[in-house]
């Protein structure tokens, strides 16, 4: 069996499996070298390229064709965003009622104002002390 030619099965002629890091030939080592290295210089010039006339680009793209600009810009949005607005659901009881008691106080000098039946003008200088 050579190093450049994989094996085959005697019986069937089928290409058999290599076997990572048995035997593998330097030429395949240094073709992923080669390839790391041209991916590392091609983002180097793009970065490059960016930095220089990135920004210049993004507004020709606007002013020529709008729908491309849209279109490139839906691509970077994530595709499922979960908003909770409403983070009661994943609070402890503790601190549900720290929430409760916060709000108690907050809310205390209003009502006040508006007296016990909540028709009346109430005590509304001690509202407007606090």
């Amino acid at each position: 069996m050579s190093i450049g030619k994989p094996a085959k099965d005697p019986k069937t002629g089928r290409f058999l499996p290599r076997v990572p890091g048995a035997g593998t030939p330097a030429r395949t080592r240094a073709r992923k070298a080669v390839r790391t290295k041209l991916g590392e210089l091609f983002l180097e010039d793009m970065l490059s390229a960016w930095q220089s006339r990135g920004a210049a680009a993004i507004h020709a793209l606007i002013e020529k064709s709008p729908h491309d600009f849209l279109k490139a810009v839906a691509s970077l949005m994530p595709k499922d965003v979960n908003v909770n607005v409403n983070q009661i659901g994943e609070m402890t009881d503790e601190q549900l009622l720290e929430r409760i008691r916060k709000l108690d106080q907050t809310i205390k000098p209003f009502l006040a104002a508006q007296g016990a039946d909540g028709a009346g003008d109430g005590d509304r200088a001690a509202a407007e002390q606090q």
